[in-house]
C-alpha cells in the first residue's frame, strides 16, 4: 500500500507546485510528523539482516531493529549495498511506515568503490586537482550504480604524524593544498547537482583535529594550540563546505577538555556560525556513546543531550537518540526544537537526493559502470620518484627480475578502505610484467588472515624465500625490489610506534645488494615510512607507489619502463627516525636557530634537523633548471614571474611551487606556507615563463583567539621552486 506521505509527493499538486526549494519542501513535510518520527530522523543503524531474504527471528536485538525500521524511527543505514538490497530496504520503509520516508544510504566510498584509485594520500600526492576531482566522480558512478547515495568521505584531516594509521585517508600535512584538494573531492563526488543519481554526498571529516592524536595512537586525546586548530586544522573544512559538501562528520577524538562530538563551541560557533554550514552533522560510528568511555557524560541520555545541543543531527549506531530522543524531547522544548531542526536538515538534504521524489532512484542502474582505466591513470599521477642513479627508466634491452613480498601481492597494494572491493582483486606488478621480467617469489611479508578488523601478523622467524628468490634470479641484470607495508598496517586502528621496513624485507634488500646489481626498490605504504640511510645509499632507484590500488600493477611498471613520467611530489615530509616527529615544513623559527658552534641551539644531538625527502619533492625522468625570479606588484597582492627550461632529453612535468615566509608583523609565522602551484610539461629543451600569483588575502592569519590579521608590515618573502626547501626568493620590506 501506498503511504500517505509518499503519494503527497508524486502525485502533482496545486500546493505542490508552490513549493519548490529542499528547505519549504522539508518543512511542509515536517508539519505532517509526530515527535517520535522526528526523532527517529536522526537514528542511523549499520546493516543488521539481509533484508532480501527472511525476517530475522529468535533474534531480540534484531527485532527491535526491524520493529524500529518499520514505525519509521530509522532515518538512515550503512554498510547496505547492492540494488537489490537497497531496493529491498527501500521499500520496507516507504510501504510499511506510516509516512512512508525513504532512507539515505551511506557507505565509506574512500579510495573508489568496487574498484579502487590509490588511497587518498597517494591522490594528494599527484598535486593534480582535475586528477583527483575525476577519482572522485568515477567512485560515485559505481557506487551509485550499486544503490548508494552518501559517501563517509572526504578526510580532510590534517596531520603531521605518520604513525597515525589515517594519514593513508587524507591529503597531507599542508592546508593549502589539503583545502584545493578538499574542494576538488567535494565536487567529484557531488557533481553540480545532489539529485543526479550518478552524485553522493560529500561528507567533510572529523571535525576536528583528529590528526593530532598524542603520539600517533589512534582515538588517543588530540592536542593542538588555538593557533594551530584555526590556521591548520579548519581551513580544508572552510573549503569544503565553500565547495558545497552537503555533510560533515564529527571526530572520535577529544580536545580542549571535550569530545569532539559535544564541542558545541566548534560545531556552533565555527561550523555553523562562522563557515555558514547548514547542512548535516553526523556522528562518526558510536562516538556519542564513547563520550561516556571518555569521561565526560556520565551515561548515555546525557551524551545524546549533550551531542543534540552541540549540533549533531545524526547519531550514527550509538542508539542513543532512539533511546532516549522522546524523553530528552518532551521534558525540555528546547531538544524538541533541536531534534526538529535536525529532521529538517535530514529530509532537506533526502529532497536534494532526489529520494522524496523517487525512493528507488539509486535502484535502476543494471551493472556497474567500468572506472579501471580512470583508476589507472591516478596510479600512474600518484607514484614518487625519490631518487635515480640514471637506471630509470628500464631499458627495455635490460634482464629484469622481480621480487619482494608486495611484486605478486594483490591484496595489500589495495589499501586499506576496501569495503566494497573484493579481497585479492589488485593487478599486481608480476601479472603486468610476466611477459618482460623474470619473477621470482621472495619470503612472505605476512602470515595468518588478512581483515580489516584484525591485526596483521608478520613473518619474523622464515626469511628462507629471499635466498632462494636471488638465486632464481642470479642471471638477470637488473633488480626490481617491490617491498614496504601490507594495506591493512595504515588506516583506522593502525597506528606504528616503528616506521622501518621489516626485519625480513630488510634481509632481502642488503642481500640483493650484495649481488653488486642495479637495485629498484618500489615501495608500496601507505604513509611515510623510514628506509634507513644504508638502503637509501644502496638503492640505484626509490619509487614510492604507495598503495595503488586495483590498477596499480599496469601503472607502476609503465612507470617504471618510462612508458610514463613519475608524475607525483610528495605531500608530507618523511622524515629520517622516529624522533623527529612531529617533523613539517612550515614550522617556527626558534629564537636559538641554527647551526652553531656551541650546543646551544635548537637541535638533536644525535640526529639531523632535516628530513629524509621534504614536503613537495619528487624526481623526474627528465631535469629543471630555475632562472631570472622577477616580482611585480599591485594593489591585490603579487605576480611572481620565473624562467623554467627543461634542460633533460625527454619531455616531463615539473609542478612549480610557491611559498610565502612572513617576518616582522606582530604575530608568529611558519618560516614558509605554501600559497599555489602550478605543473608545467615542456618539451626537452623547451623554455617557458611560469606565472603564479600570491594574493594579500592569502597571508591572512588567524591568531589564539581566533581573529584574522592582514600582513601588512613587516618583510615578505616570495619563493618558486620544485619543493620546500628549494627554490629562488625575493624579498620585500611593506608597506
Amino acid at each position: 500500500m501506498v503511504s500517505r506521505l509518499l503519494a503527497f509527493f508524486l502525485i502533482p499538486t496545486a500546493l505542490f507546485a508552490q513549493v519548490k526549494d529542499a528547505a519549504a519542501r522539508a518543512d511542509s513535510v515536517l508539519a505532517l510528523m509526530t515527535l517520535e518520527e522526528l526523532v527517529g530522523q536522526t537514528n542511523q543503524y549499520n546493516g543488521f539482516w539481509n533484508a532480501t531474504g527472511p525476517m530475522p527471528e529468535g533474534n531480540d536485538w534484531l527485532e527491535a531493529r526491524v520493529k524500529a525500521l518499520k514505525n519509521g524511527l530509522v532515518g538512515s543505514v550503512l554498510n547496505v549495498s547492492g540494488v537489490n538490497e537497497v531496493r529491498a530496504l527501500q521499500k520496507v520503509v516507504v510501504e510499511e511506515t506510516r509516512l512512508g520516508i525513504p532512507l539515505i544510504f551511506g557507505l565509506d566510498v574512500i579510495h573508489g568503490y568496487r574498484s579502487l584509485s590509490p588511497i587518498p594520500l597517494a591522490e594528494a600526492s599527484s598535486w593534480d586537482l582535475e586528477a583527483i576531482e575525476a577519482s572522485a566522480h568515477a567512485a560515485a558512478l559505481e557506487a551509485t550504480s550499486d544503490g548508494i547515495n552518501w559517501t563517509f568521505a572526504p578526510m580532510v584531516d590534517i596531520s603531521r604524524d605518520p604513525r597515525w594509521g589515517r594519514v593513508m585517508e587524507g591529503a597531507g600535512e599542508d592546508p593549502y593544498l589539503g583545502s584545493r584538494i578538499a574542494e576538488a573531492r567535494v565536487r567529484g563526488f557531488q557533481g553540480k547537482d545532489l539529485a543526479d543519481p550518478s552524485t553522493l554526498a560529500a561528507c567533510l571529516k572529523h571535525f576536528s583535529g583528529y590528526g593530532f592524536p598524542l603520539a600517533g595512537r589512534d582515538y588517543a586525546t588530540t592536542d593542538f594550540s588555538a593557533h594551530t586548530l584555526y590556521n591548520w586544522i579548519l581551513p580544508p573544512f572552510e573549503a569544503g563546505v565553500r565547495a558545497g559538501a552537503a555533510t560533515v562528520m564529527t571526530a572520535f577524538s577529544a580536545a580542549n577538555g571535550i569530545p569532539s562530538t559535544l564541542d558545541s563551541a566548534q560545531l556552533w560557533g565555527e561550523l555553523r556560525g562562522r563557515m555558514g554550514f547548514d547542512g548535516v552533522v553526523v556522528s562518526d560510528w558510536g562516538s556519542i556513546a564513547e563520550t561516556i568511555a571518555h569521561g565526560h557524560a556520565k551515561d548515555l541520555r546525557e551524551a545524546a543531550r549533550l551531542s543534540l545541543a552541540a549540533g549533531c543531527d545524526v547519531d550514527m549506531e550509538s542508539d542513543a537518540y532512539l533511546r532516549y530522543g522522546l524523553e530528552l524531547a518532551r521534558s525540555n522544548r528546547s531538544d524538541s526544537l533541536r531534534f526538529r531542526e535536525s529532521a529538517r536538515r535530514i529530509l532537506e538534504l533526502k529532497f536534494k537526493l532526489g529520494l522524496m521524489d523517487d525512493p528507488y532512484l539509486y535502484c535502476k542502474q543494471k551493472s556497474l559502470p567500468d572506472v579501471r582505466p580512470q583508476a589507472y591513470e591516478m596510479a600512474v599521477k600518484s607514484t614518487v620518484l625519490l631518487k635515480n642513479k640514471g637506471i630509470l627508466p628500464l631499458n627495455p634491452s635490460l634482464r629484469v627480475g622481480l621480487t619482494g613480498p608486495f611484486a605478486a601481492d594483490k591484496n595489500g597494494v589495495l589499501g586499506n578502505w576496501r569495503v566494497s572491493a573484493k579481497d585479492q582483486s589488485a593487478q599486481s606488478l608480476a601479472e603486468a610484467t610476466e611477459a618482460s621480467w623474470l619473477f621470482a617469489p621472495s619470503a612472505p611479508h605476512s602470515i595468518g588472515p588478512e581483515a580489516f578488523a584484525t591485526e596483521l601478523t608478520l613473518n619474523s622467524t622464515d626469511f628462507s624465500g629471499n635466498d632462494r628468490a636471488l638465486k632464481a634470479l642470479r642471471s638477470q641484470q637488473v633488480l626490481v625490489l617491490a617491498i614496504g607495508e601490507h594495506g591493512y598496517e595504515s588506516g583506522e586502528g593502525r597506528s606504528r610506534a616503528s616506521l622501518r621496513i621489516s626485519l625480513v624485507q630488510q634481509d632481502l634488500v642488503r642481500k640483493a645488494f650484495k649481488t653488486g646489481k642495479p637495485v629498484v626498490l618500489v615501495v608500496y605504504a601507505g604513509r611515510p615510512l623510514i628506509l634507513e640511510p644504508w638502503m637509501q645509499d644502496g638503492a640505484a632507484a626509490i619509487l614510492w607507489a604507495w598503495q595503488p590500488g586495483s590498477m596499480g600493477g599496469s601503472a607502476v611498471a609503465d612507470v617504471l619502463k618510462g612508458l610514463r613520467e613519475p608524475y607525483g611530489r610528495l605531500p608530507m615530509t618523511f622524515v629520517r627516525s622516529e624522533g623527529q616527529i612531529p617533523l613539517h615544513y612550515d614550522g617556527f623559527s626558534s629564537g636559538r636557530p641554527g647551526p652553531k658552534t656551541e650546543v646551544f641551539w635548537s637541535h638533536y644531538t644525535d640526529e639531523s634537523n632535516t628530513p629524509a625527502f621534504p614536503f613537495g619533492f619528487g624526481l623526474s625522468y627528465t631535469s629543471f633548471d630555475y632562472k631570472n625570479l622577477r616580482v611585480q606588484p599591485s594593489n591585490t597582492g603579487w605576480t611572481a614571474t620565473l624562467t623554467l627550461s627543461n634542460t633533460g632529453t625527454r619531455a616531463g612535468s615539473e609542478v612549480v611551487q610557491l611559498y610565502s615566509s612572513r617576518l616582522g608583523n606582530g604575530q608568529l609565522y611558519p618560516t614558509k606556507a605554501l600559497k599555489g602551484f602550478q605543473r608545467v610539461t615542456l618539451e626537452p629543451g623547451e623554455v617557458r615563463d611560469v606565472q603564479l600569483i600570491l594574493t594579500r588575502e592569502a597571508l591572512r592569519q588567524r591568531d589564539g583567539l581566533g581573529k584574522s590579521h592582514p600582513f601588512e608590515r613587516g618583510t615578505l618573502g616570495i619563493t618558486l621552486g620544485p619543493n620546500s626547501s628549494e627554490g629562488l626568493t625575493w624579498t620585500t620590506d611593506l608597506p
